[in-house]
């Protein structure tokens, strides 16, 4: 009985070992590869449009974009959340806003869009359409000399007459940004006739008459200017 219980002990301490060297012996599981976190993916392009998104997604908007335009305000309230959760996180389908530019104020919100590194670009767009109403509230009680500073012929002075007088710069240092920074911004002269520049083929080539506007998959969408006219038609292509 004695040599059969070591014997037994043996076996299984033999067996145990065995499993412990098989187990040793497998390669670790390799983790998950981490997801893309495409809502954080934002380049700006040569024609100083920004992306959001995957750049190859099959699907692909281009948003036309007045800073002074109450339906554009309008589309980016109802649009944004449902946007980035079902068409930009899927890693689907990528947003471009493109400036187009109506007057001196337009230019001024737009110079401050782009101020700062590509990443900050759609929290600036966002500030500035969703505090619309306020900021462009006391161009109704403008005085004299303000419309004269508006009107100067140096450009820096316009930008930030027009920053100054609509509270651009305080929504600009609620966002981070110091005042030398903002004037730097507000001084680009270069990126200012280039928007303007962009505007103009948005016109010809995109035939842009209004805001917003937009492009899916490279085609104008006409009679498209609000979110119920664009909804079915994105969902219509993720299908």
């Amino acid at each position: 009985m004695r040599n059969l219980m070591k014997t037994f002990g043996l076996l299984l301490a033999a067996l145990c070992g065995a499993m412990l060297l098989t187990a040793a012996s497998k390669p670790a599981p390799k983790p998950a590869p981490p997801k893309a976190n495409w809502a954080g993916m934002v380049t700006r392009t040569p024609i100083d449009s920004h992306i959001v998104g995957n750049p190859n997604a099959p699907v692909k908007l281009v948003e036309y974009i007045s800073y002074t335009c109450p339906h554009c305000a309008h589309f980016e309230q109802e649009s944004d959340a449902q946007l980035r959760i079902g068409f930009i996180a899927t890693g689907k389908g990528s947003i471009e806003v493109r400036s187009y530019v109506r007057d001196g104020i337009d230019l001024t919100v737009a110079l401050l869009t782009h101020c700062g590194p590509p990443s900050k670009f759609f929290a600036n767009h966002s500030t500035f359409l969703r505090h619309q109403t306020t900021w462009m509230a006391p161009i109704a009680s403008l005085t004299d000399g303000q419309k004269a500073r508006w009107s100067s012929s140096d450009f820096a002075t316009r930008t930030r007459a027009i920053a100054s007088d609509l509270g651009l710069y305080a929504l600009m240092e609620a966002r981070g940004y110091d005042r030398p920074e903002v004037d730097r911004c507000l001084a680009d002269k270069a990126l200012a006739e280039r928007l303007a520049q962009h505007t103009k083929d948005a016109t010809e080539k995109d035939f842009v008459n209004g805001t917003p506007s937009f492009l899916l998959n490279g085609v104008p969408l006409s009679g498209t200017y609000s979110w119920d006219a664009l909804k079915p038609q994105i969902e219509a292509r993720l299908r």
